[in-house]
């Protein structure tokens, strides 16, 4: 059986466009995928790091939740990925957002993500793929933060191919 499943995606250090490139042909080895567009965002964390490049594949895959969980995090190490100080700079950042219309709570993962709904880095893209997602009952489409955000768009949705 295959899953939708979306993951959030960033990076601001390196050659971060050919990162999230690279990171989403990695992502095809697991199953179709679908990108949003790519977006440039200011850090969420400590504002003495380089902006953000974020974007969100939907993948459609058979891994179960933990499985795919392992794979982002071997493509994160793959990446150099360096964990420095909480809400910093990162060569790579993948998060599994949302998988199927599954609730989880374990103790390596969370899904939805823990501050999905208050990050227009992830909610926007997300919108890209999906105008009609609901999550925890909330229409993102209507969320505020949807319609005001922070992002500057830096490419169409073509920008991985």
């Amino acid at each position: 059986m295959s899953y939708t499943t979306y993951i959030g995606m960033g990076s601001n250090l390196g050659e971060s466009r050919e990162i999230l490139r690279s990171a989403v042909e990695q992502l095809k080895q697991l199953g179709q995928v679908r990108v949003s567009r790519l977006y440039e965002s200011p850090p969420m964390g400590p504002q003495d790091q380089p902006h953000y490049l974020n974007a969100v594949a939907q993948l459609e895959t058979t891994l179960n939740p933990l499985e795919l969980l392992d794979h982002l995090q071997q493509f994160e190490q793959d990446a150099g990925r360096v964990r420095l100080r909480r809400w910093g700079e990162r060569t790579l950042d993948l998060d599994l957002l949302l998988y199927a219309d599954q609730e989880i709570q374990h103790e390596r993962l969370t899904v939805p993500h823990v501050g999905l709904l208050e990050r227009d880095f992830v909610v926007v893209p997300l919108l890209d793929l999906n105008k009609n997602l609901v999550v925890k009952g909330q229409h993102l489409n209507e969320l505020k933060l949807a319609q005001a955000p922070s992002l500057t768009v830096l490419a169409a949705s073509d920008w991985a191919e």
